[in-house]
């Protein structure tokens, strides 16, 4: 518990030195003999000559008058000796007691006796700045045990002290990185970065907005009061003179006995107000309680000094416990008086600096929201400034275009003019076209009545041709057999017959040569006259579907015209395939295959087709030759329509006659 580490690291060379030593002051008695004392204490160093006369007291009373301390009753000078620290005592010269000798003598101002209640205890402000600054030493270098979460809370309570309220724009993030706040076993403790620590600090500090410096100095003892170590001075003890397993610890409510390896739960403790008597013999110390029945406690400390230390600290806390029960004296009543009017006239203070910060705060957020505002006037003016000038632009641009509007809506409403005189063109056209188209599809039937009945005409023909052809075979093998048997017969009878006889007989029949060429001459003569006959009524079938076919051509362009594509292309397509719905590759197969038959039945004729006519049971065409006066009429009906077949045929009338189906 004290400020001092080691004896060599505090004591530092001075570039000033006294001319004469302690010593020296001793034998020269005529000069006035001093020395140098350099107090630290927890806020400052200061330096004193003192007298080589003086005792501890009179250093203590110059320390305290400087400091403007009137509690001189918790403090005392500590210096170090060898492996222990001790304390200036206040009725013995300084120079007599057992402190190092060299100039200058170095001692520590610090707290010797602390109080069982700061607030009722701690009157001056400077008594309880200098307890809040040694407490919070003794924290961070862990010589009193704290948890992690009541060092965040002391922390943001010293940071309060020190900085006063927290102003998010004032401190920014990191503002605490030089500051030491916690002890380094609770930063090792936990596996966070000093970032995290501020923010856990920071968002506790911020909580504590409108408390003064003193007040917040006064919490943080608060707090610390209720720790188990706080207050307690330590000294290694023994059972037995040979091994120390014990501690001692005196505070302001009695002595406790540790265990070596614990000093926060003590094994025995003795009150003040239990406690009879302590005394000491040699090493050994005894602790009597009040009550004679109960054991006397004996122990042994390592030296004898140690134990006069522990007497004295008990003899004190003792006579301050004792204190704290009886009236307060004059003096301290009229302290406590004046701590009292310093405290309301510190608080009517603290108010009112508060509440001129606050109107200043406000002063100033009202500033900012002006500027703010300002600023805001400002750029809606320049932007709608910016917007006039764009709404100007806009309208003569919107007049341009209004202008050019009414120029379109003049030459809109001339050409709906000339749309609507087109749509009455188009419908009195649409009317004639429908009526057109009425006797186009009325020429068609009645095409197709003249087709089906050239159909039927072309079958009765084909039968006939085909009986005829049958006769004419007939014919024909009966004239090879007559021819046959009169060329055996001339054979077998040399002798001529006479000349005017032309007939030739025999048993089994007789060959009229006369009359079997009468018969076909006369044959003949009926096939020309029907041949003539079809051809002159095939001429005219043919030159009809002709006129047709022009008048369906110049329709089919005025409905190109007239948006009639499709209905018109369908029925084209229908009136000009060969085939019907045939496909192509069927189409173009079966022309192959007529034409075949007709080259390979008669190669030596050549045919050229006059005309063609789309029917709905198939395609009806005339072709003629080119090198006969006979000519060919050709009939064909596809396998695509209304479930027909295909029927090829050929009547052969004469060696240049042909009639294809």
């Amino acid at each position: 518990m004290s400020c001092w580490q080691t004896d060599k690291a505090l004591v530092k060379k001075e570039t000033i030195y006294c001319n004469m030593s302690i010593r020296g002051l001793k034998k020269k008695k005529k000069q006035p003999r001093t020395f140098k004392v350099k107090v630290t204490t927890m806020i400052e160093e200061m330096e004193f000559n003192c007298e080589v006369t003086w005792k501890g007291k009179d250093l203590f009373d110059l320390v305290c008058r400087t400091l403007g301390l009137r509690e001189t009753w918790f403090f005392g000078l500590q210096f170090a000796m060898t492996e222990m620290y001790t304390w200036l005592k206040m009725d013995k010269k300084v120079l007599d007691q057992d402190i190092p000798k060299d100039e200058p003598i170095r001692l520590c101002f610090l707290a010797k006796f602390y109080p069982e209640k700061v607030a009722e205890e701690l009157v001056q402000e400077i008594t309880q700045h200098l307890f809040f600054l040694q407490v919070r030493k003794q924290i961070l270098d862990e010589e009193i045990y704290c948890s992690p979460e009541a060092s965040v809370l002391l922390a943001s309570y010293a940071v309060q002290a020190k900085y006063g309220d927290y102003d998010p724009n004032l401190y920014k993030p990191g503002f605490l990185s030089e500051d030491e706040l916690l002890p380094k076993r609770v930063l090792k403790q936990y596996q966070m970065t000093a970032d995290m620590w501020e923010t856990r600090i920071t968002a506790c500090y911020a909580e504590h907005r409108g408390i003064a410096r003193d007040e917040a100095e006064m919490n943080y003892l608060k707090i610390a009061q209720d720790l188990a170590m706080y207050g307690v001075t330590y000294f290694p003890i023994a059972h037995n003179k040979s091994q120390e397993d014990l501690l001692l610890g005196v505070d302001a409510k009695g002595i406790h006995i540790y265990n070596i390896a614990n000093k926060l739960l003590p094994i025995k403790s003795f009150d003040w107000n239990s406690t009879r008597n302590i005394s000491y013999r040699d090493k050994e110390l005894k602790i009597k309680p009040l009550d004679k029945k109960t054991e006397v406690f004996k122990f042994y400390s390592p030296q004898l000094k140690v134990n006069k230390l522990i007497l004295h600290l008990c003899i004190e806390n003792h006579e301050l416990f004792m204190r704290r029960r009886r009236a307060d004296s004059v003096e301290v009543q009229q302290m406590k008086a004046h701590a009292k009017e310093e405290k309301a006239r510190r608080k009517m203070e603290n108010q009112r600096f508060f509440r001129e910060k606050q109107l200043r705060e406000n002063a100033e957020r009202a500033k900012e929201e002006l500027e703010r505002r300002l600023f805001q006037l400002e750029q809606e003016a320049r932007e709608a400034s910016e917007a006039l000038l764009c709404s100007k632009e806009t309208a003569e641009w919107l007049a341009e275009k209004a202008q050019i509007a009414e120029e379109e809506a003049k030459l809109l409403a001339r050409k709906v003019a000339d749309a609507e005189q087109e749509r009455q063109r188009l419908e009195v056209t649409a009317l004639k076209s429908k009526e057109e188209k009425r006797l186009m599809e009325q020429k068609m039937r009645e095409a197709e009545l003249i087709a089906v009945k050239l159909i039927k005409e072309s079958d009765r023909r084909v039968k006939e041709a085909e009986h005829l052809q049958q006769h004419l075979q007939e014919t024909r093998e009966a004239e090879r057999k007559a021819k046959q048997k009169l060329l055996d017969f001339t054979s077998s009878y040399p002798a001529s017959p006479p000349a005017g006889v032309r007939d030739c007989s025999c048993e089994k029949g007789t060959i009229k040569l006369d009359l079997k060429d009468t018969d076909w001459k006369r044959l003949s003569m009926e096939l020309e006259k029907e041949r003539l006959d079809y051809l002159e009524k095939c001429k005219q079938l043919e030159d009809q579907l002709k006129e047709l076919k022009c008048e369906i051509q110049a329709l089919k362009q005025e409905e190109k015209q007239m948006g009639l594509v499709s209905h018109w292309n369908g029925s084209l397509h229908s009136l000009d395939s060969p085939l019907g719905n045939a496909p192509p590759w069927k189409r173009s197969f079966e022309d192959d295959l007529v034409e075949k038959t007709r080259h390979g039945a008669f190669p030596d004729h050549q045919y050229i087709a006059l005309g063609s006519w789309p029917h709905s049971k198939g395609v009806f065409c005339v072709s003629g030759m080119g090198s006969s006066s006979f000519p060919k009429t050709n009939l064909a009906l596809p396998t695509g329509g209304l479930g027909t077949r295909k029927t090829t045929s050929k009547v052969e009338q004469h060696s240049s006659d042909l009639i294809y189906l």
